[in-house]
């Protein structure tokens, strides 16, 4: 299970414990050792990008040290021990982020980004100047790029015999596995499931057991986890056009020359685009394999779903952090 975190809370830890400096930072920006942790395996296209762009582009000044599978720091815990200076870096998302700063669950709202190129657009725009700053001087955290995790969608352990899922009534009752943060609940329950809290390392375990009856995630992710081999049917929601941040150290970044700084950002945008392709190309790709395992793919009533979920957001608690005309501007910067 994970522990969830109120800003209050989160920020009090982090100001209690501070930004000294630790194994993710040294006095000098020589011969640095680049901490990242994760709770995706070695082979997820995003651990993929990091280990082979972005870690050979920053080797002349620092060593690329990763931490797969949650085990360097559990999932949900990144963020806040790259605030303490215990770590340097790691691959969070918009749900984790609103944790501390509940704006950011905008960028986490179903049927909001259209596709990765939107995604793009959007962090890259002045709009988000105030998110990224308010992550650095409140959180000591930077966003250096955006990552494309792909297109989410419902994956669940029953027959289509047994459950068809083609509108958001179909999920009353199904435990769908989401994240343990707020944005990831409301979002679970939106979609019209019961959300059920639970780390990403007990996914496969639980849908084999039972205890859940289905997950979110996109084609790549299910391959990549082996989920195919305990489910049998994935409605093609495409909910959630979802998204990962490079999140680093501010205590690093301010500890590197002008020129190393420039080095790292490029190397975080190379291995972001890098990701990205890979991504959509597992993307276009994956389908016929995991149908060729025993899991029946379709696409349900989008339209339904996408006006459903969407009403859920409108005037309700999760909304009313959105700061004023942002989310009229990312759909301005849509197809």
């Amino acid at each position: 299970m994970i522990t969830k975190l109120t800003r209050r809370a989160a920020l009090a830890s982090v100001a209690a414990f501070g930004l000294a400096a630790s194994i993710a930072t040294t006095a000098s920006a020589e011969g640095m050792t680049f901490t990242m942790a994760t709770s995706g395996s070695e082979t997820d296209q995003r651990s993929v990008a990091l280990a082979d762009v972005f870690a050979p582009m920053v080797a002349g000044f620092a060593a690329y040290k990763p931490g797969y599978n949650g085990t360097m720091f559990a999932q949900g815990a990144e963020l806040e021990a790259i605030a303490r200076g215990n770590l340097t870096m790691s691959i969070t998302s918009a749900q984790e982020l609103a944790q501390f700063f509940p704006e950011f669950s905008i960028f986490a709202t179903g049927y909001v980004h259209q596709d990765a190129a939107h995604q793009v657009r959007v962090f890259n725009d002045p709009l988000m100047d105030p998110f990224k700053a308010k992550v650095e001087d409140e959180l000591g955290v930077k966003l250096l790029s955006v990552m494309y995790l792909g297109k989410r969608h419902v994956n669940l352990r029953f027959t289509r015999d047994e459950k068809d899922i083609q509108t958001p009534a179909d999920l009353a009752g199904v435990n769908l596995r989401m994240p343990g943060t707020d944005a990831w609940q409301f979002l679970g329950k939106a979609l019209g499931a019961s959300p059920t809290p639970l780390a990403f390392t007990e996914v496969y375990t639980a849908l084999s057991t039972g205890a859940v009856d289905g997950q979110d995630n996109p084609l790549p992710t299910v391959v990549d986890k082996k989920f195919y081999e305990v489910t049998k049917q994935i409605a093609l929601t495409s909910h959630l056009v979802d998204l990962n941040y490079i999140a680093f150290s501010k205590e690093t970044w301010d500890a590197l020359s002008p020129e190393q700084q420039l080095v790292v950002q490029r190397a975080a945008d190379a291995a972001a685009a890098y990701g990205r392709l890979k991504q959509l190309d597992q993307e276009n790709s994956l389908a016929e394999y995991i149908r060729s395992q025993g899991v029946e793919i379709y696409t349900p009533d989008l339209a339904a779903f996408r006006n459903h979920v969407q009403a859920q957001y409108v005037g309700s608690e999760a909304a009313a952090s959105w700061p004023e005309g942002v989310l009229d501007r990312i759909n301005a910067l849509g197809n």
